[in-house]
């Protein structure tokens, strides 16, 4: 009987993947007839009102309140109602990605993306890899990949894929056509992302999730548990690794910006010290974050420790 059971809970829970994705993906095509400026300011007004009725909104203003105990109530609740409209553009984006990224770096002056740090990127084509490039969840950080790829840098970018199966083979669909590789955060990757590098190839990943068992490091003052990958690769390879992210600018522009390579923090022996790594990354996330704070996914559990 159990067996049984556990066979129709299986379903279930795939027929309620199905059905969300049909509706997620309907309003999707719905919102690609209308114009693109048209359809994310729509979806905008839609995330500012819907969003705070969702419990994830509770965990975001939790950690807002957490992270800015200074900041009045009306003040918290006006970062979280900027996140949401960046998470709605973030949606609504996926299905212009072919249309918004127009940065050519024979006109950088006339497009909607702007690129600062375009020296760096031609820097780091010419010099051949490897090289390891980390961002977070802020602004469109989809366009990075894109970006590289324009500098004809090749790119394999680490993402974690929804739980839902319908809507990650979508994205991944969506992605692929303009990203280059793309490697999904199951078992097995490090050993692949280590086999690009081994090649002399180049690695992106984002690192501001939460990552059950990670290095003990801290977020805005508050303890939190930081994947060793990107650490750990940078110690076997070797190699530099580049800050990247993306901004967004009023009148839907945006900005993408890569920094100058890490200075990495090594121990006596020589090797990169991979806790003192992990907390380096979290604090240029967090210096991004404090920034704009309201381009950031707050509602993510991000402190959540096993």
């Amino acid at each position: 009987m159990k067996p049984f059971i556990a066979k129709l809970l299986r379903g279930l829970k795939q027929a309620e993947y199905w059905v969300t994705a049909r509706f997620a993906l309907t309003a999707l095509f719905l919102l690609r007839l209308l114009p693109m400026e048209s359809a994310m300011n729509f979806a905008e007004r839609v995330a500012r009102r819907l969003g705070p009725l969702f419990g994830r909104h509770r965990v975001a203003t939790s950690n807002l309140r957490a992270a800015y105990p200074e900041k009045s109530d009306e003040e918290i609740e006006a970062i979280a109602s900027d996140m949401w409209a960046n998470m709605a553009r973030l949606a609504v984006e996926y299905i212009y990605l072919d249309r918004l990224f127009d940065y050519d770096p024979d006109a950088a002056a006339t497009g909607r993306v702007e690129v600062e740090g375009a020296e760096i990127f031609e820097r780091i084509r010419t010099e051949g890899g490897p090289h390891i490039f980390f961002t977070a969840h802020l602004g469109n950080f989809e366009f990075l990949p894109i970006a590289a790829s324009t500098f004809g840098l090749s790119l394999t970018a680490l993402f974690r894929p929804p739980n839902n199966p319908y809507i990650a083979d979508y994205i991944y669909k969506t992605r692929s056509s303009s990203m280059g590789g793309l490697l999904a955060s199951r078992a097995g990757a490090a050993l692949q992302l280590a086999r690009v590098l081994e090649k002399g190839g180049n690695v992106g990943a984002l690192v501001d999730q939460k990552f059950m068992r990670g290095v003990p490091t801290t977020f805005f003052g508050r303890p939190c548990q930081t994947s060793p990958l990107v650490p750990k690769l940078a110690r076997q390879y070797e190699c530099d690794v580049y800050p990247a992210r993306c901004i967004r600018l009023p009148d839907g522009r945006y900005r993408l910006e890569i920094e100058e390579r890490l200075r990495l923090p090594h121990l006596t022996d020589g090797e990169v010290d991979v806790p003192a790594m992990a907390q380096m990354l979290n604090d240029t996330v967090e210096r991004w974050v404090r920034e704009d704070p309201g381009q950031w996914m707050w509602f993510h559990k991000r402190w959540q420790i096993r």
